[in-house]
């Protein structure tokens, strides 16, 4: 553990003085205070939040992380030359990574709120798209490690990560919409749920919309939705499947980064 701290405070480090870290802190607090200054209506402004949150988070999470780690391969070398264990060096470059990057969505986020959110109201919606927030960051950073450990040229490891996010925050939704069309004869409603699961993104927008009883806005299976992930039990297998995503990737590119040869 002493090595994974060590690993970890010189990754955050190293990452709060990216130019990027600060630009993407500045951009989540100057959207925030704009929609609180401007909105009359703090629900108008945290779906307004979501919208950006849930395209923005995923995106840059999974290109900074794999522009991290491609650029991180000589510190990479000069660790593994030395006597220490693997899954720590991963786990620390891995936290280094991903915290940083919450943090700074988290408090460019959450000064506006403060600041204009009439703190003591809506304090719930505020939570939770900061959770929302939170897990996406650590989801795309798991995926990107995922790629890089598995992708050695940089330009490939890049482009596979923005088709991943492309599919899962633009196409996947045309492809529900296919299913839903093609099979619209059929009781489609926990065909619905499962593919949601399947996406963060979209389980991640589903979580939020819940919370405010729009789910008209989801459309066709949006009864079905409200009926599942508004319980209570709903909401806490929907957080547990935002963790898996975690949970997964960063298993399977810890065990890749243990068996690799650098």
């Amino acid at each position: 553990m002493k090595l994974v701290k060590k690993i970890l405070l010189y990754e955050i480090h190293n990452t709060i003085r990216s130019k990027w870290v600060i630009l993407y802190t500045f951009f989540f607090f100057l959207v925030g205070y704009g929609l609180f200054t401007f909105s009359g209506d703090v629900n108008k402004a945290y779906i307004s939040l979501m919208n950006i949150i849930i395209i923005v988070i995923p995106l840059v999470s999974i290109i900074f992380g794999s522009i991290y780690f491609y650029n991180s391969r000589e510190f990479i070398e000069m660790m593994l030359s030395q006597p220490i264990d693997r899954k720590s060096l991963f786990l620390g470059i891995f936290l280094g990574t991903a915290i940083p990057l919450s943090a700074g969505f988290a408090l460019g986020f959450s000064i506006p709120f403060l600041l204009f959110g009439k703190v003591g109201q809506q304090i719930d919606g505020f939570i939770l798209l900061l959770l929302i927030g939170v897990l996406q960051t650590f989801i795309f950073i798991a995926l990107s490690f995922l790629i890089s450990v598995k992708q050695d040229d940089k330009s490939k490891g890049l482009g596979l990560a923005i088709l991943i996010w492309l599919v899962l925050a633009v196409v996947y939704d045309g492809i529900v919409l296919l299913v839903i069309y093609y099979f619209q004869d059929y009781p489609l409603e926990n065909a619905m749920i499962i593919l949601s699961a399947l996406n963060p993104i979209d389980l991640g927008r589903i979580l939020f919309l819940m919370k405010f009883d729009i789910a008209a806005l989801m459309g066709y299976t949006g009864a079905v939705f409200q009926r599942f992930f508004g319980s209570s039990s709903g909401i806490i297998i929907s957080f547990g499947c935002l963790f898996v995503w975690i949970l997964i990737p960063f298993f399977l590119s810890s065990r890749f980064f243990k068996k690799k040869d650098f």
